[in-house]
């Protein structure tokens, strides 16, 4: 029998269900160079098909086995090929289906030459290429469609808004689309064990002219050869290091990856898991939100964030939408607008995590908008005896609750409200705000006085016997409900921007917004804390935690960084103030039954 990942490498027609081209030459314009694709088509002479897209830095040539094989092994084995890849429509299936696949090396990764620089606007336009020329291959029916998870769903967002010719529809399946709110730093605090995790294990290995990787079975050796090491660091933008070193929007290393959301018009299936809370689920949301195209969809599922893209149920949903505009036939009505617009999993219960046959337990709804028009927005008052209540109690005499801000970033200290027990069950879907009055102080004997304050906060969920329900995250791991948080100098909103809702605090984190942190000082700032839905049933109660660092749940994403976070900077008590007109309180959408 024909081993498919031992013949992975053949490259004559025959050899696969599908006709296979590697490394075609996809000319840049303005002599930019040149990226190099591997195209896949069905084996139907004559005929022109709609094209799916890829563009990313992980390697069209790196077999998904060898990405990540425990992933790979649980993928259904209809999305199993010879050329299955990581984060990416499977070649062998979509093609049996009428589509044609292009899978393009980002330039600077595997095959194509040039600087590597993800994310930035020379990536977009070389993408912007890719997708013009697919759409112009004499195979082509003349219709682009992308689809891809992570960055390969964060690109499509920033190419779609550049319009080019011939894409007809983007479905960005679990895909941040601010890369600095979303992705880089939250609420200002740099989200550095990520990058530095995925830049050096999952980017650098791939980089054009890296030596070795046909040895380690990370796609093929570069085809002009390898590169010295000082050429290699040459070639790069190191974001592990720029990302540290620039900390605002109005600065040229996150400035040059502005886009306007606005300028995308393509039809959009925007596709939101509940358990990202540290990287894509607001870039999902924000994307739906403020994408120009007449016709949008937003989607929330559940489970790993690797998975659910190849089950059957959502490769339907997918298929179906690409269907509607890139061949005409409109099963679901996306086309004609008779789709819900919005629709998500019901989070109920507490059936453990990283199980994705109990999750099938979770019901699915649909509803016209989001923000649900009917959520009722629920104050819950913060208490200096650590309760969490509907009813702002009379507060007579000033007091504060008080945690330490630690001086290694680990094991922070951290406070918890909690509501009483639910009395029926509720409803929570959408946008958080939590609205504290907050100062710093220095420990006793400190040298240093704290100039900074970094707020981190946790919203949970107590099943009826007191112990925590967690959710998937984005790697199986056990999450909370949600995550927020706050750098509190540049707690300044831009109140006067349209996308600044009492529901939904807006900031620009511009150089110019930055305000003083005096230890002493009160501050009273709007955290927000990123969209959720959980039914809490009765008995159950909710926690809001509040901290100076990272808490259970951050995973692979947490904010340690010495360089953003110097401990003479933080050090000494972060401070809660109640008092006579004083109030502290967090938002929830309730959405009644």
């Amino acid at each position: 029998m024909p081993n498919p990942i031992k013949d992975l490498y053949k490259k004559d027609d025959e050899s696969f269900e599908y006709l296979y081209e590697e490394n075609v030459t996809v000319p840049l314009k303005g002599d930019k160079g040149l990226v190099r694709v591997n195209v896949y088509r069905p084996k139907t002479k004559g005929m022109r098909h709609p094209v799916l897209v890829t563009y990313g830095p992980y390697g069209k040539d790196i077999h998904y086995s060898h990405f990540h094989a425990n992933s790979y092994n649980e993928v259904p084995q209809e999305h199993h090929s010879p050329h299955s890849a990581w984060e990416t429509p499977d070649p062998g299936f979509w093609t049996n289906h009428g589509y044609a696949v292009v899978r393009a090396d980002e330039r600077g990764c595997g095959q194509s030459p040039g600087i590597l620089d993800t994310m930035s606007r020379g990536t977009s336009e070389a993408y912007f290429d890719v997708v013009e020329w697919a759409a112009s291959q004499l195979w082509s029916n003349g219709k682009v469609g992308l689809l891809g998870i992570s960055y390969y769903a964060g690109s499509q967002w920033r190419v779609a808004a550049r319009q080019p010719k011939g894409l007809a529809c983007i479905i960005p399946w679990e895909g941040m689309s601010d890369y600095y709110r979303d992705r880089c730093r939250h609420g200002g605090i740099l989200s550095n064990t990520f990058i530095t995790w995925w830049w050096n294990r999952q980017v650098v290995t791939n980089q054009y002219g890296r030596p070795g990787r046909a040895a380690r079975k990370w796609g093929f050796d570069t085809i002009e050869g390898d590169l010295p090491e000082e050429e290699l660091i040459s070639n790069r933008r190191d974001q592990t290091a720029d990302n540290a070193k620039y900390r605002f929007r109005d600065q040229d290393y996150y400035a040059s990856k502005e886009y306007d959301m606005n300028d995308i018009k393509v039809p959009v299936l925007s596709v939101a898991n509940w358990g990202g809370i540290l990287l894509h689920l607001r870039g999902n949301v924000e994307g739906y939100l403020h994408a120009g195209s007449k016709h949008k969809y937003l989607r929330f599922i559940t489970g790993r964030h690797d998975l659910p893209f190849y089950t059957k149920e959502l490769v339907h949903m997918q298929k179906t939408f690409l269907d509607a505009f890139l061949k005409d036939q409109d099963t679901e009505g996306w086309k004609s607008g008779q789709a819900p617009r919005v629709g998500f999993a019901l989070r109920k219960g507490n059936i453990g995590y990283n199980d994705p046959e109990a999750e099938k337990q979770y019901a699915f709804r649909y509803e016209n908008e989001w923000p649900i028009k009917r959520t009722e927005y629920t104050k819950f008052y913060l208490t200096s005896s650590h309760g969490l209540t509907e009813k702002p109690g009379q507060v007579n005499k000033e007091s504060t609750v008080s945690y330490k801000a630690p001086a290694s970033l680990k094991n922070p200290e951290y406070v918890h409200f909690t509501t009483e027990p639910f009395k029926q069950e509720t409803e929570i879907t959408g946008h958080i705000v939590a609205h504290l009055n907050v100062s710093a102080s220095a420990m006793p004997d400190s040298k240093t006085s704290p100039s900074e304050i970094d707020l981190f906060v946790t919203l949970r969920h107590l099943d009826e016997n007191g112990s925590e329900t967690f959710y998937t995250g984005t790697i199986g791991d056990p999450v909370p409900v949600t995550k927020g948080w706050l750098r509190v100098s540049l707690r300044r909103t831009a109140d006067n921007h349209p996308r600044n809702q009492p529901w939904h605090p807006h900031r620009e984190y511009l150089s110019t917004d930055v305000q003083p942190v005096v230890p002493g000082e009160v501050y009273a700032v709007d955290v927000e804390i990123w969209p959720t839905n959980v039914v809490v049933s009765p008995g159950n109660r909710l926690v809001l935690e509040l901290s100076s660092g990272d808490t259970q749940g951050a995973g692979l994403f947490e904010h340690n960084s010495e360089i953003d976070r110097p401990s003479d900077v933080l050090e000494g008590f972060n401070h809660v103030h109640f008092g006579p007109n004083v109030d502290n309180w967090v938002v929830i959408p309730v959405i009644p039954t």
